[in-house]
């Protein structure tokens, strides 16, 4: 099935169900029908009943024509509402599904589009949530809402209407239930919305949770914490299961009131009706027949009640995908876009200054200005905390500069079409990260195109292939979720390889190489001198062994550029430098 994309992606529900309005549409239409037909069959059974009580009677073959001709037209009536309810039901639920599927398509392309800060105020298991619970809420509202809402607004007008024929006075007293039921299903409702809201908020707190637990079982365990954790989710699942008692406690209690309203209702209607019958004024089919439209009636206005009930959760649920679909990326394409591709890869820092916070006085970076030219090795190194990632972050654009410039090829990178710049450009972040499927199929993620041999040479390259060799299935090995089937050297070196893969003008590598042996370290250093000529090298990095040959030094302090130079100018004249290099000999020494 083809999903539309709608946009913008702030629009409303209807831009996801337009595509499939013939089904939404048609479906209801269809119940509604099969609504109306319940309806004429208490006509019949009315007409049947009065007919054998008219004075004089008939004879039993009169009878017996009677009941075979209007009961043959109740049970083809009724067959017929009986096909309307079940074609209704399957048209209503295919369009629902496709609703469905098209919003979750929105709203997964939604965060596909968001920046590093916006993704910042949503937490992953709330995201899983809005994706999953909250959009299957939204989606059973509207099927349910369509299919009873038009069956009963069919049925409720149908057996109004007939009831006011048969006696206004029996109608206006079933009238007079209406207000009460009114007021009950207002209270539940005002008070049922902030419970369904906390009970989403409650889903997101077990979520989050479970995606912990299971993310860092190894963690767990190595620190025997398994008691802590099942705490931990214990509490959740209470708390989940409170708010569940108290939103179900207050729904239940629907059924019960209204239930006493139409018995009550019904009470009266009988009491009048039957000294209607006695003084002629009535038929006793007529009575029976209204008897009939009451519960009706009355039916339709406790299933409405019901799908109002569910609007109340789904109500909750629907402010949170709201949330999601009307948050604005921080960072889009301009219009005029520049498409042309990144060649060179020499970047440029013209006074650059980053704040996460627009609001906040501190500043992340500060005044920062440096070139790379095409082709260097730039190595970047500082405390932790001194914002080297933020620093290399800026130039794929996964955050936009506070003030000043990030240049490549001596466009700003703000400049740029989002896929052009970061198609120049490959990363290896801090935080390595392997998908579900074969070594091949993460490698591929670098070029989709790439052959056999460029695979295996980026492998190579990588000093990975060694150790895939070494698996029985080779590259088509699977890796496990998250990839935890293999080592962090491992892990490191199949991400060196995927960007590799790429041949990128610009290749930042965020202490990509902290779980591999200096020897291994040196031979992958190596391969870019001798594989990835002409490409601008970012090496991030805490041991100056990985930095010392590098063409320039960045030395970060504090989010400010400290120094700048080879190793040995350095060593000469920055004592920041110098101590983080004293520091490591010293280190090694004792």
């Amino acid at each position: 099935m083809k999903h539309q994309k709608p946009s913008p992606l702030s629009a409303s529900y209807f831009t996801y169900m337009k595509p499939h309005m013939l089904w939404l549409l048609l479906g209801p239409l269809v119940i509604a029908a099969g609504g109306v037909l319940e309806i004429f069959q208490t006509n019949y059974m009315a007409h049947i009943v009065n007919t054998i009580k008219e004075p004089g009677g008939l004879t039993d073959d009169g009878v017996m024509s009677v009941i075979l001709s209007d009961g043959g037209k109740m049970c083809l009536i009724t067959l017929a509402a009986i096909v309307a309810g079940i074609l209704g039901v399957i048209l209503l639920t295919n369009g629902s599904m496709r609703f469905g599927s098209s919003l979750r398509s929105g709203m997964f392309r939604a965060v596909q589009g968001f920046s590093f800060e916006n993704i910042d105020k949503f937490s992953t298991a709330s995201l899983v949530t809005r994706l999953t619970n909250d959009i299957t809420n939204v989606q059973n509202t509207v099927v349910q809402t369509l299919r009873m809402g038009t069956f009963t607004a069919a049925m409720l007008l149908g057996a109004l209407i007939n009831a006011l024929v048969i006696s206004p006075k029996l109608a206006a007293l079933t009238l007079f239930s209406v207000p009460v039921i009114a007021t009950i299903i207002t209270i539940i409702v005002v008070k049922g919305f902030p419970l369904f809201e906390k009970m989403q908020q409650a889903i997101d707190g077990l979520n989050t949770r479970v995606q912990e637990s299971v993310t860092n079982i190894r963690v767990i365990k190595s620190f025997v914490r398994e008691e802590h954790e099942k705490s931990r989710f214990y509490t959740a699942v209470d708390r989940l299961c409170d708010v569940s008692i108290r939103a179900s406690s207050l729904m239940v209690t629907v059924m019960p009131l209204m239930q006493l309203v139409m018995n009550l209702t019904t009470a009266a209607a009988l009491w009048m009706g039957s000294s209607m019958v006695q003084s002629g004024e009535l038929e006793v089919g007529n009575l029976m027949a209204y008897n009939t439209y009451i519960m009706h009636i009355l039916m339709s206005m406790m299933m409405m009640s019901m799908t109002i009930i569910m609007y109340s959760r789904a109500r909750a649920s629907s402010r949170r995908l709201k949330e999601v679909l009307s948050e604005q990326s921080t960072i889009t394409d301009k219009e005029d876009a520049v498409t042309a591709p990144v060649t060179r890869g020499t970047v440029e820092f013209k006074n650059v200054s980053f704040r996460y916070d627009p609001h906040s006085p501190d500043k992340v970076l500060d005044s920062v200005s440096f070139t790379a030219n095409a082709g260097e090795v730039v190595a970047i190194v500082g405390a932790t905390g001194s914002a080297k990632t933020t620093l290399v972050s800026l130039i794929p654009r996964l955050y936009d500069v506070s003030e000043g410039e990030v240049l490549v090829d001596g466009v700003d990178v703000r400049d740029y079409a989002l896929k052009t710049l970061r198609g120049g450009i490959g990363m290896v972040p801090q935080k390595n990260v392997l998908f579900s499927g074969t070594i091949r199929d993460n490698l591929l993620w670098g070029d989709k195109t790439a052959t056999e041999e460029q695979i295996r040479q980026a492998a190579r390259d990588a000093q990975a292939e060694d150790f895939i060799l070494s698996f029985p299935d080779g590259y088509d090995t699977v890796i496990d979720q998250g990839g935890v089937n293999v080592s962090g050297g491992q892990k490191q070196r199949l991400c060196i390889a995927r960007a590799m893969i790429k041949k990128p003008p610009i290749l930042i590598l965020d202490d990509s190489t902290s779980a591999v042996d200096s020897d291994t370290e040196s031979r992958i250093r190596q391969s870019f001198r001798e594989h990835l000529k002409g490409t601008t090298v970012f090496i991030i990095a805490q041991r100056v062994s990985s930095v010392r040959d590098a063409d320039k030094i960045l030395v970060m302090d504090a989010g400010r550029l400290a120094g700048i130079g080879t190793h040995d100018e350095l060593m000469a004249t920055n004592e920041i430098y110098r101590e983080i290099v004293e520091s490591q000999q010293k280190g090694v020494q004792d």
